[in-house]
């Protein structure tokens, strides 16, 4: 079962009801830049782990707002 993380405001607003968030929306979310994220997805050594649709980059929201309360997501 997943766990409920809570979403800050600012978070929720850009998501407007998504689940993922493009690479260019999710980088100021976490005050990192779209290159950090670009390295994080390549290397796969960052925080949190980018799903991949289609050759595309999606970052869940609630993996950005567990980020972004100190905890690990999973």
């Amino acid at each position: 079962m997943a766990i409920k993380v809570p979403i800050p405001p600012a978070l929720a607003a850009v998501a407007g009801g998504r689940e993922l968030l493009s690479t260019k929306e999710a980088a100021p979310q976490v005050n990192r830049t779209t290159h950090t994220l670009y390295k994080w997805s390549l290397n796969e050594n960052g925080p949190i782990k980018p799903v991949r649709i289609l050759g595309r980059l999606g970052w869940r929201v609630t993996d950005l707002a567990a980020l972004l309360n100190g905890e690990v997501p999973e």
